[in-house]
């Protein structure tokens, strides 16, 4: 799929129907929802590519996404808004393999793996008690639809697990670093709702990475968009009603703009209330070889951190690094620390041994935000039309997700053309 022009040789049409601000996956998906239905618009993003916070880079061969990210399978928007055979998705195995300071244990999902049944059953992660009670939490997500979970009584993460009665080894063993991983909130302090949701998409599909990294998505989302639509290096110094002023000194007039930046960038743009922000690092690294070959994700249940999940993306995908290679990705959720590396290392090399001591250091991520805050109680579906042709979309204003962002970018293109009429 061919990437939009950066048409920087090209001046600025003085108007246009609809102007978004920010090419993430909610403006792509709001700029995409608006051009089908015939609409004129301009999509301005400040840095030099689309995806905002879901891009990737090639380093050393290697190809690096922004972050440890993964796209579950399972989410409603994607067969809405992609051709999901062309983002050629490469799957982890469901469940994970848990670190207990000693030895990997598989905790793996019986139901779609029966080969996996004894090992997991005999797991020391948990109780027998605690997998039932897990298997009664899949056959209760899978009998309740998603808007029915965002709609339950609503505490923490934490919380919930305790009221459900899994034990505190369970708890600490295997959902703060597989589930907290997931949400970057190894306290749990985020909402049931979201944690339900993600745990039935976890159980519906497969956590997956396209071949070409997570780049595809917003590739294929602004490949779609007319030749000039998107204009990269376009930072937006203020907004108001009918005009956005580029912080180079230029103007574009429209009949309706659409806030699109991620949550703390459309605060201030806005003047809306803050947007609590989860932060997070990865570290990279670079193998001749593989610590283990599986198609899991590890996670470390010891809590001794500072990763909670590693994975070996090129167990899951080769492509994402040279033959004969490894690469390796340690996940620090609830961290923004641009040196963790020595201390990662450290950590990883408890795990495999001093064969460790042998890997590059390719590259270390650290996200001030990574997704916005959703503590209970948490109210999904926010308003995106804030009056006077005004819209604002983004994960922010529904769950803190892919999903979130893209199913925001195309209510709020909704809510514009029906404002167009």
């Amino acid at each position: 799929m061919a990437e939009p022009a950066q048409q920087v040789d090209r001046p600025l049409p003085e108007h246009t129907e609809v102007a978004v601000i920010g090419a993430g996956l909610a403006g792509l998906a709001a700029a995409r929802r608006l051009n089908d239905a015939g609409r004129d618009v301009v999509v301005l993003e400040a840095t030099d590519g689309v995806g905002g916070r879901v891009r990737s880079d090639l380093v050393k061969g290697y190809r690096l996404d922004r972050g440890f990210q993964v796209l579950l399978t399972a989410y409603p928007e994607l067969g809405k808004q992609f051709d999901v055979n062309a983002l050629d998705l490469r799957r982890f195995e469901p469940g994970a393999l848990v670190w207990n300071g000693t030895k990997m244990h598989l905790v793996g999902d019986p139901t779609r793996r029966p080969r996996t049944l004894l090992k997991t059953g005999l797991a020391p992660v948990g109780s027998i008690t605690d997998k039932v009670r897990l298997l009664r939490q899949r056959i209760r997500l899978g009998r309740t639809s998603a808007p029915a979970l965002l709609r339950q009584e609503d505490l923490s993460t934490l919380e919930a697990l305790k009221n459900d009665g899994f034990s505190q080894a369970m708890i600490d063993g295997f959902f703060r670093p597989f589930v907290g991983g997931i949400q970057l909130d190894p306290a749990l302090a985020t909402s049931r709702r979201m944690f339900d949701v993600v745990l039935k998409s976890l159980f519906a599909g497969a956590a997956a990475v396209p071949a070409g990294g997570m780049q595809a998505i917003p590739d294929q989302l602004a490949g779609r968009l007319p030749n000039g639509t998107v204009r990269l290096n376009a930072r937006v110094g203020a907004v108001r009603p009918g005009e956005v002023a580029l912080a180079d000194g230029r103007t574009l007039t429209a009949d309706r703009v659409v806030i699109a930046a991620e949550g703390p960038g459309a605060a201030k743009l806005l003047g809306l209330a803050t947007v609590g922000s989860k932060s997070a690092s990865c570290v990279w690294f670079g193998a001749p070889t593989p610590p283990i070959t599986d198609r899991y994700i590890v996670v470390d249940g010891t809590g001794q951190g500072p990763a909670l999940n590693i994975a070996v993306m090129t167990n899951v995908a080769p492509e994402y690094g040279p033959a004969d290679s490894a690469l390796i990705a340690a996940a620090c959720p609830g961290v923004d620390d641009a040196n963790l590396e020595p201390a990662v290392r450290k950590q990883l090399r408890g795990i495999w041994g001093p064969t460790v001591d042998s890997w590059s250091h390719l590259r270390t991520d650290a996200i001030a935000h990574g997704q916005p805050k959703q503590q209970p109680p948490f109210a999904p579906k926010q308003a995106v039309s804030l009056g006077d042709g005004m819209f604002v979309c983004g994960d922010h204003r529904d769950t803190a997700s892919i999903q979130g962002a893209l199913f925001s970018g195309r209510r709020c293109a909704d809510a514009v053309r029906a404002g167009l009429g």
